[in-house]
Parts: structure tokens; C-alpha cells; sequence
């Protein structure tokens, strides 16, 4: 028999995604209820359902966001009223308003709604932005100095300032009034300021809880637009603004985001900004551009093309293409940039802008993939062994851009599984960082319990920002894993892929496609579905890109094989796929030389459970003889050094031997001899199959 495992003779590739899957109960009596009850397809009834409804009534109100009657703004806001009012005797009395913003998507699309509104609506307004690089986020004592020697009445802070305390006790014994506008989580002491519109401060029941900082301004320029009014030509180039910083912030697409989102997304397109055209023709130019790179057959389906139906975008075209290239500037750019490219109307100054930020986002793309790198061999040498142990992730290097380390620790979440705190130093003493979750763990309050260790820091349950005196880094590091062992079990440091049905290929065409249309906007709390298809046959797959796998997969129903294309973002460590997966996705169209199809984007694979179960117990050999193709053979599990092994046998002594999650088995009588055989060839794929079956039978 073979005696030494497979992989001292064949290179193993790393294994597949280790994640949590989680599978929606299906409730199909329910779902045809709902279905019928609603007049919709029970697969979309079943999606529903998943999302937490439960009546035909929640399920209308979902699907025509239009029928939902909304409060007065002014009823749930406390201080709405206070901060109109100040609004306008500034207007009247032509007092100076400065608005304070911040340099992330949400911000500058934030500065620029209520930059252009106030402007049009009379005020003397101008703005300032603190510098990433030099002074972090938020509003600060010099701002308020600067804005003070400058004659300033009235600050506005967009996107920041609910945990400014010093800076807003400084302006107020300035004499100026303040109103804070931002949507991050409460801190324990309120800043003094005149008014503080935040939707954490107002009842989680109001359809305006999940607006981010985009949709405070929104409401805030709308309401002193009627107030005024003044509404003409303001609404429609508002919701523009409201749209991109909405999707862009990644805020929840529920309630009033999602009512105001799809009236955007329909609206964009057409959009009279210059800035707006600007960003959809230079990331559709971007994207044709992109077709020529590697061939016709290279195109790719994915959010990432060019902006295709001209009636309507979709939300991953604002979180792939535009968005993007907006929190670029902020990250590694100047944000004047794109404040410019939002509020002229000049339309060769907003190309230049856009052009600008797209040539930035380029460069923020290359740091990004180069601190990643840097970042996964850092934690493979110092920390991947106890992070069982540690439940966070706490990584600082010197020499990374501080603007990019948080879509890096977006990275390392989805790699390891755990909470990813990351910073760099700024100097010898100072490191600033930023903090990305998982849903079991809440950065803020996390955050919170470190807050003696640190100096500046902010944030939500998901993700925030932070900086300390750099002796403070490995308490710090002990108060974060003591904080991560109180609220996370093993179980959740994998991560979470929730799933939605399960699905045959056969199913899927453009029929399905278009029904999950009923489902957009979709986004935060109310993502795209995900479907899963068990014992899938990889037939092709090859490296695209960078480090994209491009594949084609195939599912055997009732003697017919379905074939259907898919990608993998970033999946090149997983490459190749072994020949048998149990495959996660979402669909995505692909419109090439006229014609559209649709694809999967993959987003999860594992073994077949069938599989898994084999080889998680092999502790005693289980074998079984079987007949394929008129032959008889012998097959079973054994332990081979660390991994268990499937052998198969045939009546010559010849032994196929295969591990888990490898491409290569290994073919012959004894080891000396035996070669390497790619597995997911059909004459080796069938086999094992074959065998088993046979073994599932015996169990």
C-alpha cells in the first residue's frame, strides 16, 4: 500500500476558505403563503423572510419603500428646530457658517450637500477639513481657533464632533455657536454644543435611526430648504450627494436610507451634477479600457464593470467604482479635490477632478496590496498560532500609510476571522491605527474599555479609529484580547457566511436574476442573496488578474450536466480549487458583444459535507468493495501522518491515493512508483465519486 502521505510527494495548496456557514431555515409553506398572499416568487418570499419579515404588510413596506409614511423629520430630531433656526438668522444676518467635515466618502459627499445647499440658499459658507496625515479625524482646537480669527459665527461639523468635547467647550467660550451633525455612537459626555443631530440619540423604532452622516446633512439642508421655501432645483442634486455618501459608508439600506437610495440610484445617471457625470464617465472609460487587457474571453462578470444601464445604477456601482475613487482622496489625497469635484458646475474642471482621483485611486489600490502582503507575513510569523488563544488581531508596522491600514484590516478580517485592530507610527511615540469586527464584537465599546491607554479615538460597532503613545502598545494589546475573551466564543473566529437557499444550476438563469431585482437596493442590512450548491465538479479554473481564480463549474441532475461560469475575488491562495465543492455565490450579469448572462461570484466554498464527514473521522479504517465501469475495487479512509487519505484499489494493486483539499493524488503500487495524477480529470473524478458513494452506503 502506499505508506507516506500524499503531500510529501505532490505541493498541497492552501486549503479552501475556513468559514462559518450558516444556512437560513427554509420555510417553504410559509413562503408560498407569504408568496401568494404578496404576489411574488417564493424563492424572493423565502430571501424575505430571511431578512426578518413576517407579513404581507412589512413585505409591501419593503417593496415599495415609497408607500412608507414618514415622520417629520422635526418630530424625531430634538434639536432640528434649534439648528434651523440658527441656519437662518445666519443667512439673514449674513453671519459666517464654516462647516467641519471629514476626508471619508461619507464626509466630503457631506461638505459638499450642505456646502452647495447653503450656498444656494444665501449663506455665506465655507469649510474646512482636518489633514489625515497631521492631525487625525475630527474637529480640533486649531480648526475652531482658525475659523475664529476668521470671523466664523456658526460651526457645522459633518460626519464628526459628537465626541469632540474640548474643541466644541472652545468654541462656545469663543462665542460661537455650534451645531454637531454625525452619526457614531454616543459617547458618555455630550460635547456642549447648540444643537446635536445624531440618529443614535433618537428612538431605534424611527425610520431615520440608520442614516450616516451624509443623511443628517441631508435632512438638515431639505428641511431649511422648506423652511425656506427654497426647493427648487436643491432636492434632486441633494439626493445625488445623499446616495453616493450612503452606499459609499456602507450605511444600512433599511428604512428611509433604502426609500431615498432607490429614488437616487435612479436618478444618478442623470444626474445634473458635473462631478457626478464626471465620476460615471471616467469609471465606465476605466472599465472599457479594461476589456482589451487579456481578451475577449477574459471579461470578467462582476461589480467592477463598466456602468451598463444608463435607466438605473445599482449600489456596486457606487461601492466598486465610484465610491472608490472618492475614499481614495481622502486616504492618501487631498480632500479639496473631490469637494471641488462635487460642488462646480464647471464640467472640464470636474473631469480633471475626476481624472485626479482616479489616478490616486490607483496608487491607493498598488499600498494596499503591498501592506496586505506585508501584514498576512507579519501575522503568519508572530501571531497565527495564538489566535485561537488571543480572539484579536492586534498588528502595527512602521512605514504604512495610516490612510489605507483600514481597508487592510478589512482584508485580515475576512482572511483570519477575528476582530483586526492595525496601526503604524506616526512617530517614535505616537501610533494611530484603525479597527475593523466581526458581528460578535463591538469596536466602540471595545475602544471604551481602553479608552486610559488612548488619545483620540471613535468609531461604531463595526469599525473605528484610534491612536495612543506608543509604551502604551502591549497593555494595550492585553486590555484588547481581555476584552475579545469576554464577548467571543472559538466557534465565532471563523468567519460568517450567511446563506440564503439552496439552489441547482439548472435554476439559475435570467428568470431568478430578475426577480431578485425586487430586492434593490442592496447593501448593509439588506445584502445581495447568497445561494450555495452542493458536490459542484470544477471542470476549468485558472488565474486572472490579480489573483482572481476564473472557473467553471459543473452540476449532474437527472443525467444532464449544467455548466455555468464564476469568479473568485482575491481567491489566489486557494488556488487550484479541489475537483469536488460545495460552492457559495451571488449572482452577477455579464454583458459582452451584446449578450448577457449571468454568472457566480463565488464567495465561499468548502468540501462536500459528505466529504468533510469521511475525513474529520478516520480514526478506524472504513472500507468497502465497489464495481465502476464492470471492475471491481477496494476503497477506504486511512490515517496517513497528519491527514487522513482516501485509497483506492483496483484488482491489479494499482492505488489511487488522495487527500483533502488537494488537486494532485498519486497513482501506482507502491510510493517509489506511484505518480502524480491530477484528481479532477473525469476518469479520476468519476472514480472517487464512485467510491464514495460506495463508502456513504456502508456508513
Amino acid at each position: 500500500m502506499l505508506d507516506r502521505p500524499v503531500s510529501e510527494l505532490s505541493k498541497p495548496h492552501r486549503r479552501l476558505p475556513d468559514q462559518r456557514w450558516q444556512i437560513y431555515p427554509q420555510k417553504p409553506e410559509f413562503a408560498q403563503k407569504l408568496a401568494a398572499l404578496t404576489n411574488i416568487s417564493p424563492i424572493v418570499s423565502q430571501l424575505l423572510i430571511n431578512r426578518g419579515m413576517e407579513t404581507p404588510e412589512q413585505v409591501q413596506a419593503f417593496l415599495n419603500p415609497e408607500s412608507l409614511v414618514l415622520p417629520s423629520p422635526l418630530e424625531d430630531f430634538p434639536d432640528l428646530g434649534i439648528s434651523l433656526e440658527l441656519l437662518q438668522n445666519a443667512i439673514a444676518s449674513q453671519t459666517k457658517i464654516a462647516i467641519c467635515g471629514d476626508y471619508d466618502a461619507d464626509g466630503m459627499t457631506s461638505t459638499a450637500l450642505l456646502l452647495r445647499s447653503l450656498r444656494t440658499l444665501g449663506a455665506q459658507v465655507d469649510y474646512a477639513i482636518p489633514s489625515r496625515m497631521h492631525e487625525g479625524y475630527g474637529i480640533n482646537k486649531r480648526i475652531v481657533e482658525e475659523f475664529h480669527s476668521e470671523g466664523v459665527g456658526l460651526i457645522l461639523t459633518v460626519d464628526n464632533g459628537i465626541s469632540a468635547f474640548e474643541p466644541v467647550a472652545r468654541a462656545r467660550e469663543l462665542g460661537l455657536a455650534v451645531i454637531i451633525t454625525d452619526h457614531h455612537d454616543i459617547p458618555q459626555k455630550l460635547p456642549p454644543a447648540n444643537a446635536i443631530l445624531n440618529p443614535k440619540l433618537i428612538a431605534e423604532s424611527s425610520p431615520y435611526r440608520g442614516v450616516a452622516g451624509v443623511g443628517v446633512a441631508y435632512i438638515l439642508a431639505v428641511s431649511l430648504a422648506q423652511q425656506l421655501g427654497e426647493t427648487k432645483g436643491l432636492i434632486q442634486p441633494m439626493l445625488a450627494l445623499f446616495t453616493l455618501g450612503t452606499i459609499a459608508d456602507l450605511a444600512p439600506l433599511t428604512g428611509v436610507n433604502r426609500r431615498w437610495v432607490k429614488r437616487g440610484l435612479q436618478h444618478l445617471p442623470k444626474s445634473n451634477l458635473a462631478g457626478i457625470q464626471a465620476l460615471i464617465q471616467v469609471g465606465g472609460v476605466q472599465a472599457r479600457g479594461d476589456e482589451g487587457a487579456g481578451g475577449a474571453e477574459e471579461k470578467i462578470s462582476n461589480p467592477k464593470s463598466k456602468i451598463q444601464n444608463p435607466k438605473s445604477l445599482k449600489p456596486e456601482d457606487i461601492g466598486f467604482r465610484l465610491g472608490p475613487r472618492i475614499n481614495a482622496i481622502g486616504r492618501i489625497g487631498n480632500p479639496q479635490t473631490v469637494i471641488e469635484l462635487l460642488t462646480t458646475d464647471d464640467m472640464g474642471v470636474a473631469l480633471e477632478r475626476a481624472m485626479q482621483c482616479e489616478q490616486v485611486n490607483a496608487s491607493r489600490q498598488e499600498m494596499c496590496q503591498q501592506i496586505e502582503q506585508e501584514a498576512i507575513a507579519y501575522v503568519e510569523t508572530e501571531f497565527v498560532a495564538s489566535l485561537q488563544k488571543d480572539r484579536v488581531l492586534i498588528v502595527v508596522q512602521p512605514n504604512w500609510h495610516h490612510g489605507v491600514i483600514g481597508i487592510v484590516a478589512s482584508r485580515l478580517v475576512e482572511r483570519y476571522g477575528v476582530p483586526v485592530f492595525i496601526g503604524t507610527y506616526e512617530d517614535e511615540e505616537h501610533i494611530r491605527g484603525s479597527a475593523r469586527s466581526i458581528p460578535e464584537f463591538h469596536v466602540f465599546e471595545a475602544l471604551e474599555y481602553c479608552q486610559d491607554l488612548l488619545g483620540k479615538f471613535g468609531g461604531h460597532k463595526a469599525a473605528g479609529g484610534f491612536s495612543l503613545p506608543a509604551e502604551n502598545l502591549q497593555v494595550l494589546r492585553s486590555r484588547l484580547i481581555e476584552f475579545a475573551n469576554q464577548c467571543l466564543e472559538p466557534q465565532h473566529l471563523k468567519p460568517l457566511l450567511k446563506i440564503d437557499a439552496e439552489v441547482n444550476l439548472n435554476h439559475i438563469n435570467q428568470q431568478l436574476y430578475q426577480q431578485l431585482n425586487a430586492l434593490h437596493p442592496c447593501g448593509m442590512d439588506n445584502p445581495d442573496p447568497v445561494f450555495w450548491t452542493p458536490n459542484v465538479q470544477v471542470v476549468e479554473q485558472k488565474i486572472v488578474g490579480k489573483g482572481h481564480i476564473k472557473l467553471t463549474i459543473a452540476q449532474t441532475i437527472d443525467n444532464q450536466e449544467y455548466r455555468i461560469k464564476a469568479i473568485a475575488w482575491r481567491w489566489g491562495d486557494y488556488f487550484r480549487l479541489p475537483p469536488r465543492v460545495d460552492v457559495a455565490y451571488k449572482l452577477r450579469e455579464n454583458y459582452f458583444n451584446g449578450n448577457t448572462t449571468i454568472e457566480l461570484e463565488l464567495i465561499g466554498a468548502r468540501l462536500p459535507i459528505q466529504l468533510q464527514q469521511f475525513f474529520a473521522s478516520p480514526s478506524i479504517p472504513s472500507s468497502t468493495t465497489f464495481e465502476y465501469n464492470q471492475r471491481q475495487y477496494t476503497c477506504g479512509f486511512y490515517k496517513n501522518g497528519i491527514e487522513a487519505e482516501l485509497r483506492i484499489k483496483n484488482s491489479e494493486g494499482k492505488v489511487l491515493a488522495m487527500q483533502p483539499g488537494h488537486i494532485i493524488g498519486l497513482l501506482g503500487t507502491n510510493r517509489q512508483n506511484a505518480k502524480e495524477v491530477d484528481i479532477s480529470q473525469p476518469q479520476y473524478d468519476s472514480i472517487i465519486q464512485a467510491a464514495l458513494q460506495a463508502l456513504s452506503v456502508r456508513s
